[in-house]
């Protein structure tokens, strides 16, 4: 390998939306996350729509699901 061409590789703070922090490895000292594995409805089993702009909104009226 050449030698002077490679990033830093160190330890890292993952911060998630929902306030969860942990540790990992990264070229970059911190990274912003909007879901993690404690708020993720696959590992939590628990349903939660991320609605962006209104769209659950919108199709429960054009559909008459409320």
């Amino acid at each position: 390998m050449k030698e002077g061409i490679h990033p830093n590789y160190g330890n890292a703070v993952v911060r998630c939306a929902c306030g969860a922090s942990f540790e990992t490895g990264s070229t970059k000292k911190e990274l912003r996350v909007e879901i993690c594995s404690q708020c993720h409805p696959f590992f939590t089993g628990k349903q939660k729509f991320v609605d962006t702009g209104g769209r659950v909104d919108r199709f429960k009226k054009k559909y008459g699901l409320e």
